[in-house]
């Protein structure tokens, strides 16, 4: 852990900085980015390219809870829970305004035989728009896309709406846990999420984005397994030296995504297991030796701040523009080799993009906001 360079997601009152963390988040980010991208090509989950990219969601809630167990756990005495709140608030919510702005702003180019955006009203998507805006799940009669996701506009925000489920959890029960009673806590969480992998109907982990079929448990499940298991690790954490500890994190993490499916069709349990055990040893690996590695000069330190600092606009923007590629692939039949110039116009734009959203709008919001509810 360096502190010559403070993030941009950093508060006035931030510990230093964990960078290889921020930079696995970023490669995290990207590798979500791709297997959002297969997604315009397959037919099930036995034929997506980067295959386990949902996992990488199950990664951000283990970080989450490893930072915020980092900078507040040593005030959760004396910090209040509205404090807490604030802070949370201040560093999520403006991202996932913006997300749902540009989902709007967007959602009429998406049309295609699967999306019939064209039968939707203005009233309607507005309507759609405000919900998404305060992070309320929509239900069948105002989901816009007719696809089942609780955040139609932009998909990814199903994610926040757990992750701000865990951070309540926190401030009202978790974080006044001795270390172990959140041990009994992350073993138990942790079983059931094995056991919920290895009967899922799918055989995946990719539960969360709709609550039809047990998707709300699912995604439930996923976040109070891995949101406490990173608070535990930031709690039990020990520092030993690890060379190369960015190298070897990022392509834990790539290569866990990208696996094709495991078991095929008839052993559904075969690819359960292997995602949960992923989550359960795999990534408390990869936290433990991120943390455990640093940066070693100004130019890596800088490039890890980049790849966290965009890394949470770069999850909110880019499905948008997922919606419009797939819409476009689908209306002409298109195949992968036909896109590949498209689609890394889309990975290389949305960096851009999130790089923008993060200078002109997130930081001055963050900033703003600061200054005017916290001490």
């Amino acid at each position: 852990m360096n502190a010559n360079s403070t993030p941009a997601a950093a508060f006035t009152d931030t510990k230093p900085h964990y960078h290889l963390l921020d930079g696995l988040r970023g490669v995290a980010a990207l590798t979500v980015i791709c297997y959002h991208i297969g997604e315009a090509f397959a037919t099930s989950y036995a034929d997506q390219a980067v295959n386990h990219g949902y996992l990488a969601v199950d990664f951000f809630f283990m970080l989450s809870g490893f930072v915020i167990g980092y900078a507040y756990d040593d005030r959760r005495h004396t910090m209040g829970i509205w404090a807490f709140a604030k802070r949370r608030l201040i560093r999520l919510h403006p991202m996932l305004v913006m997300g749902a702005l540009l989902g709007a702003l967007m959602f009429y180019t998406q049309g295609c035989e699967h999306w019939k955006v064209s039968e939707v009203s203005i009233g309607l998507l507005a309507f759609a728009t405000l919900l998404n805006m305060f992070l309320v799940p929509a239900w069948s009669s105002v989901e816009v896309r007719g696809f089942g996701e609780i955040f139609p506009l932009n998909g990814p925000t199903w994610s926040l709406f757990y992750e701000y489920i865990a951070n309540i959890v926190y401030a009202l029960a978790i974080r006044k846990l001795p270390t172990r009673w959140l041990a009994v806590l992350v073993f138990a969480t942790g079983g059931a999420l094995f056991g919920y992998a290895l009967t899922n109907a799918d055989g995946t982990l990719g539960a969360g984005w709709t609550f039809a079929n047990g998707g709300f448990w699912g995604g439930l499940l996923r976040v109070m397994f891995a949101f406490p298991a990173g608070l535990l690790l930031s709690r039990v954490f020990s520092k030993r030296e690890v060379r190369g500890a960015f190298w070897w994190c990022g392509a834990a993490i790539v290569v866990v995504a990208a696996l094709p499916r495991i078991g095929g069709a008839e052993h559904f349990w075969a690819n359960g297991m292997y995602d949960a055990l992923c989550v359960l040893l795999v990534f408390p690996l990869v936290v433990w030796m991120g943390a455990s590695g640093r940066t070693t000069d100004a130019l890596s330190t800088r490039v890890c701040n980049f790849l966290g600092d965009i890394s949470y606009p770069l999850y909110i923007v880019h499905y948008p523009f997922i919606y419009t590629y797939y819409a476009w692939v689908k209306n002409n039949n298109l195949s992968f080799m036909q896109t590949i110039p498209q689609a890394l116009a889309i990975v290389f734009g949305c960096i851009v993009l999130a790089w923008l959203c993060l200078k002109f709008y997130d930081m001055p919001v963050r900033r703003w906001l600061q200054k005017r509810s916290l001490k």
